[in-house]
């Protein structure tokens, strides 16, 4: 096992621009296909955002924080999973309880 450390700012930060760049990439595809005219062109610009915030979380770490792309594949895309993986079991909870109420009202 990794001796991961929720407390470690490296790696929370590095995991925020992980998490931002997916999320700007899922978005920007999603715009880029379901939208029209000026919408595409912003989908497109916000999927290259995307992509320019994951090389720079990919390639940053080596030059900021001195520590190569085994350690970023082992802290903050583990650490990445996990939060995406908790966020997404919030998210159904809360969607499960919310359904809940709204069904006995």
């Amino acid at each position: 096992m990794i001796p991961w450390s929720p407390w470690n700012w490296e790696v929370f930060l590095l995991v925020i621009l992980a998490l931002l760049a997916l999320s700007l990439i899922i978005l920007g595809i999603l715009t880029a296909y379901f939208g029209s005219g000026k919408s595409r062109v912003a989908g497109a610009a916000i999927l290259v955002i995307g992509l320019v915030v994951a090389v720079i979380d990919i390639i940053g770490p080596k030059y900021l924080f001195h520590f190569g792309i085994g350690q970023w594949a082992a802290y903050v895309a583990l650490g990445t999973i996990f939060y995406v993986v908790a966020a997404v079991i919030g998210v159904v909870i809360g969607l499960l309880v919310f359904l809940g109420f709204i069904m006995k009202t």
